[in-house]
C-alpha cells in the first residue's frame, strides 16, 4: 500500500508559482495512482480543499510576508513550534502521514527538527524530506549581500543547520543540488536530483492564434512585421530583469544601425512582452524609456488556455535569469514550440542545450544576437523547436509525478531498513 505524504512550502500563490503548479500536479497524480496526500500551505484564513478523492490541501492562516515579496504568506515556527501552537500540531496528529516534505529553507524546515526529537506529542517520527526548489546562495546575493562572508554564512547554514535537519533531500536540478552537496562526499544518496515538468498536453503549435498576435502587435505600437518577444515570470529581483531592458536597446539599436541585410529581413522591429507580476513591476516601466518604448506589461495570465495560446503566438522566448533553479517557463515555450533564449547557466541546463535552444552569455548585447539568430534563420528555428518538443514530452507531469512518489517509496523503504538512531545521529556528524 502507499505511503501517505504531507507537503509543506510556503512558496504558494493562490494564482501562480512553479512551486504551486508542482504540487497541484503532484496531487493529480496522486489521484491518478490512487495514493493519499496532503498539502498544506499559507492563506488568508483557516479552510481544508478537497482534492479528488485522495489528495487533501490545508489552507493555515498566515500573515503576508515582510520580506522578498509581499504576495506571499508565511507560516513561521512560533505556530507550529509550541505547545498552543494547535493549527498544524492537529493536522499531524489527524492525518499521521509516513513523510513529510518541506519546501523551505527558512521557516518551515525548523519543523522537520522537531519531528525528528519527537517534541510534537501524538505524532509518529516521519520519513524527512527537504525539496530544494532554489539555491540559498543565490537568493542571499540577490537579496542580501554577494561578498564573501555573506556567501560564507549561507554555505554555513546549509551544511551545519539545514541538511542535518533531513533524512534526505531533492534538489530540482544539478545546479540546486550541487548546493546541498558541495564539497561533502558524506551527503551521498541522500541527496537525489528529480526535475520539475510541463504539461505536454495543454501546450503546442496548434496553441498558436493569429488573431492574438495581430491584437498584440497592433497594441505594442508595431505592425505585421514587428516580432514579438515573451518573458514570463514573476517581476522580481532575482530574475535578473534589467538584461531584458539592456537586450531591447541593443535591439532598437540593430534596427536602426545594424547591417542592411538585418533591415531587410522578415522583422524590422521588436516588441517584449512580459507576463507576470511581482515587486518589480514599477522599476520596469520606468525603464521603459531605455528600452526605446518596446516594453509592455500584460500583467499576471489567470487563465492557463490564454497563457498556452500566448506562448504560441510569439517569435522569441526569452529567459534572462542565470541562477534560475529550474524554469518551467522556458521549458513550458518549448513545449508550445517557440524558440528559446537563456543563459547558458543555471538549472535551466536541466534540459536545454544548443541543440533545443539558444544559450547565450547573460548580458544585453549577447541576448539581443541570439534574438536576432533566431529570426534570421527560420530552418534552424523549426529545427530546435522540433527537438525541444521532444525535450518537453520527456518532461510531462505524468512522468515527473510518477518519479517523485517512487522517490518517496524508497526514501521511506531506506529510512525504516535502518536504525532510526542512524538517521537521528545526522545533525551530530553524517553531513558535518
Amino acid at each position: 500500500m502507499a505511503i501517505k505524504t504531507l507537503h509543506l512550502t510556503n512558496s504558494y500563490h493562490p494564482t501562480s508559482g512553479g512551486i504551486r503548479t508542482f504540487y497541484l500536479a503532484l496531487l493529480e497524480g496522486a489521484n491518478r495512482l490512487r495514493r493519499p496526500m496532503r498539502l498544506v500551505v499559507p492563506g488568508s484564513e483557516d479552510r481544508v480543499e478537497e482534492v479528488g478523492d485522495f489528495g487533501r490541501i490545508y489552507y493555515l492562516k498566515a500573515p503576508r510576508s515582510p520580506f522578498f515579496n509581499g504576495q506571499y504568506r508565511l507560516i513561521l515556527p512560533h505556530s507550529f513550534l509550541f505547545s498552543r501552537a494547535e493549527g498544524l500540531q492537529r493536522i499531524l496528529r489527524s492525518e499521521q502521514p509516513e513523510l513529510v516534505e518541506v519546501c523551505d529553507k527558512y521557516s518551515l524546515c525548523w519543523l522537520a527538527g522537531a519531528l525528528r526529537r519527537g517534541w510534537i506529542p501524538g505524532v509518529l517520527r516521519p520519513t524527512l524530506v527537504g525539496l530544494s526548489c532554489e539555491r540559498m546562495d543565490d537568493n542571499v546575493s540577490a537579496y542580501l549581500s554577494s561578498t564573501p562572508p555573506a556567501l560564507r554564512l549561507a554555505r554555513l547554514y546549509i551544511n551545519k543547520i539545514y541538511l542535518p535537519l533531513f533524512d534526505f533531500h531533492i534538489g530540482v536540478s544539478q545546479y540546486v543540488a550541487a548546493e546541498l552537496r558541495g564539497h561533502n562526499s558524506s551527503v551521498g544518496d541522500r541527496v537525489r536530483v528529480r526535475p520539475m515538468g510541463v504539461s505536454i498536453e495543454s501546450l503546442g503549435p496548434h496553441r498558436r492564434d493569429p488573431e492574438l498576435r495581430s491584437r498584440l502587435q497592433k497594441e505594442t505600437g508595431g505592425t505585421s512585421a514587428t516580432a514579438l518577444l515573451l518573458y514570463a515570470g514573476r517581476i522580481s529581483r532575482e530574475k535578473n530583469l534589467n538584461l531584458l531592458v539592456e537586450m531591447m536597446h541593443h535591439l532598437g539599436r540593430s534596427v536602426r544601425y545594424g547591417p542592411a541585410a538585418l533591415r531587410s529581413g522578415a522583422f524590422t522591429d521588436y516588441r517584449l512582452l512580459i507576463a507576470g507580476s511581482g515587486p518589480l513591476e514599477g522599476w520596469l516601466r520606468q525603464q521603459n524609456d531605455r528600452a526605446d518604448g518596446r516594453l509592455r506589461l500584460l500583467g499576471h495570465v489567470n487563465s492557463r488556455a490564454e497563457l498556452a495560446r500566448l506562448l504560441a503566438s510569439v517569435d522569441v522566448f526569452v529567459h534572462p535569469n542565470p541562477r534560475e533553479p529550474f524554469g518551467i517557463g522556458p521549458l513550458e515555450a518549448m513545449a508550445s514550440g517557440t524558440p528559446v533564449v537563456a543563459p547558458e547557466a543555471g538549472g535551466i541546463l536541466e534540459y536545454a542545450d544548443s541543440s533545443c535552444a539558444w544559450l547565450a552569455n547573460p548580458e544585453g548585447e549577447a541576448f539581443a544576437s541570439a534574438v536576432l539568430e533566431v529570426l534570421s534563420n527560420s530552418s534552424a528555428a523549426r529545427a530546435k523547436a522540433e527537438k525541444a518538443r521532444l525535450v518537453a514530452e520527456h518532461h510531462n507531469w505524468l512522468r515527473v509525478t510518477d518519479q517523485f512518489f517512487a522517490t518517496y517509496e524508497a526514501f521511506h523503504a531506506a529510512r525504516i531498513a535502518h536504525s532510526e538512531e542512524t538517521f537521528d545521529a545526522l545533525p551530530s556528524g553524517s553531513y558535518n
